[in-house]
């Protein structure tokens, strides 16, 4: 038996799917319907699919039969047998129907969704047959959502990447990457060039230190007086982070680092001083009242059990903060790049945040920044050439969080005249948009921006403490080592997928950073040779 025959049921006849949307609608469990080609189901699509299955109870899938579709030669990539049967295997896909009319139209009308999800690049689309399917939805009662577009991808561009020369077996190998291979070359050798390229680099690293603590306890047990965790302190490990830990990454890579950073008056922060300038970081310590700020995780066996903020934020008055904008100013007109990171503990805020962009942008080559939490300092980090916020962290500081993320990236650009956006999403990697003058794409659509994709380096993270610092650390350095933005990408994504894979907040090495460089490349190596096929 094939597998078509075998996913659970899924792949449905018209009658089985009608059947199964009858049964629903007594059930009161609302149906949401997709439908496309889905040639090569990359991870634009299963955010898209994944999105979808968040608006209902069930999720249908309509895939475009073989004979409805025209995009050249050679397309479909995948026969629609099997292109159902991948989006059978998507846990978030309850069933799948292979659709054989040229439109979604009349299966809509069998249908009668409540819910019919396109991507975000129809929502101002005029083509007929879409208007067709919207008022097939709407005329049966459903409403039609657009998905966020959170991924930017295009099966099409993928598969022509793929397919530029025919004795070349990479399509084997992860679709996104390779893309980026073909088109970039990132072997471990450019890796290694532009680390070499980075010592004696002068950066300025300008927000506030914490120090992350980590607390290996015993088996948790309950208290014998009351239902509560008790735990027994065995180990305990800190290491310094905030700023202080991006600093650590440049001065690993052979940067010299100047770190301007609040620092406590006391004998906590004469050792934080001493340990970084062990480590040839020169610290400018803007002193407070107070302790060490500090995050206390408590594990057990390497698992965190929860987090104490020991955190408490510091008020600068107006002569404290205008001497830092001063000192700033001062040390940046000899640096090759600044990099000004605001972690919410009271450093940095939104004011001081945006004269120090002012005040540094004419003054260093490089600007770049980043923000920690939902702080709306991101928005004031006017004329950057490189921010780095997480998902999260966009959707804090744009106002209408709701919209797709190009949509939101585009409104953050327009407001900082950011000349680069590098957004790192986690588990789905990171993504690079850069704003250009609109012009029209092949599909009608008007395109302000165009993005680059890296897939995350590390799929079995230890501990992701500290990834978003080593990003950006490293992706800075290898700008102004003056590689292109895309081998900054990945080498920032490298980093990250080095810290990812230790317990705690440890700054990367160079060898690091080489050895995972090194290893996707046999990895790629293995994939790309010739696989025999055994034909019964």
């Amino acid at each position: 038996m094939s597998s078509f025959s075998k996913q659970n049921g899924k792949i449905c006849t018209l009658e089985q799917l009608v059947a199964h949307r009858s049964e629903s609608r007594l059930l009161g469990e609302p149906v949401v319907h997709c439908h496309g080609c889905f040639d090569i189901v990359h991870p634009g699509h299963v955010r898209h699919l994944e999105h979808a299955r968040q608006l209902g109870k069930r999720l249908v899938v309509t895939v475009t039969a073989d004979e409805f579709i025209h995009k050249g030669a050679g397309r479909p990539f995948f026969s629609e047998h099997l292109r159902a049967e991948n989006l059978a295997a998507l846990s978030c896909v309850d069933w799948v129907y292979i659709n054989h009319n040229p439109t979604a139209s009349e299966i809509i009308h069998q249908l009668q969704p409540d819910v019919y999800v396109k991507g975000v690049e129809y929502e101002h689309n005029n083509d007929p047959r879409f208007t067709a399917e919207r008022d097939a939805v709407e005329s049966n009662g459903g409403r039609v959502v657009f998905s966020s577009g959170d991924v930017v991808f295009s099966s099409s561009k993928l598969i022509e990447a793929l397919s530029r020369n025919p004795q070349d077996s990479s399509a084997n190998t992860n679709p996104a990457l390779q893309s980026l291979r073909h088109m970039h070359t990132l072997t471990s050798e450019m890796v290694d060039d532009t680390i070499q390229l980075m010592s004696g680099k002068r950066v300025l690293v300008i927000g506030e230190s914490i120090l992350d603590t980590y607390v290996e306890c015993s088996q948790p047990e309950v208290a014998s007086e009351s239902p509560v965790l008790s735990l027994r302190p065995l180990l305990k490990q800190s290491f310094l982070g905030g700023s202080a830990i991006i600093a650590q990454n440049l001065a690993s890579m052979g940067a010299k680092v100047t770190l301007i950073t609040p620092s406590p008056k006391s004998q906590s922060g004469a050792s934080f001083e001493s340990q970084l300038g062990s480590q040839g970081i020169d610290v400018i310590p803007i002193t407070y009242e107070g302790p060490m700020h500090e995050k206390e995780r408590f594990l057990c066996r390497g698992q965190k059990l929860f987090k104490l903020d020991r955190c408490v934020k510091i008020d600068f008055d107006h002569m404290t903060r205008r001497r830092l904008l001063e000192t700033a100013c001062k040390h940046a007109q000899n640096a090759d790049a600044a990099i000004i990171a605001d972690y919410g503990l009271g450093m940095c805020g939104a004011k001081l945040t945006q004269d120090l962009f002012i005040k540094l942008r004419p003054l260093v080559p490089f600007l770049a920044g980043d923000v920690s939490g939902s702080h709306t300092s991101l928005s004031h980090m006017l004329h950057a050439d490189w921010l780095t916020p997480s998902e999260h962290e966009l959707r804090s500081a744009v106002p209408d969080h709701a919209e797709s993320l190009p949509s939101m990236v585009l409104n953050l650009m327009k407001k900082t005249q950011a000349k680069r956006i590098a957004l790192t999403m986690a588990e789905d990697g990171v993504v690079m948009f850069e704003h250009v003058e609109s012009q029209e794409a092949p599909d009608g659509q008007l395109l302000q921006l165009t993005s680059q994709h890296i897939p995350s380096l590390n799929h079995a993270p230890t501990d992701v403490l500290g990834c978003g610092d080593a990003f950006l650390a490293l992706s800075t350095l290898s700008h102004i080592a003056g590689s292109s933005s895309v081998m900054a990408l990945y080498i920032g994504s490298l980093a990250a997928g080095v810290s990812a894979g230790r317990l705690g907040n440890h700054h990367v090495t160079r060898d690091e950073i080489l050895n995972l460089s090194r290893q996707l490349d046999r990895e790629f190596a293995r994939q790309e040779q010739p696989i025999a096929l055994g034909l019964e």
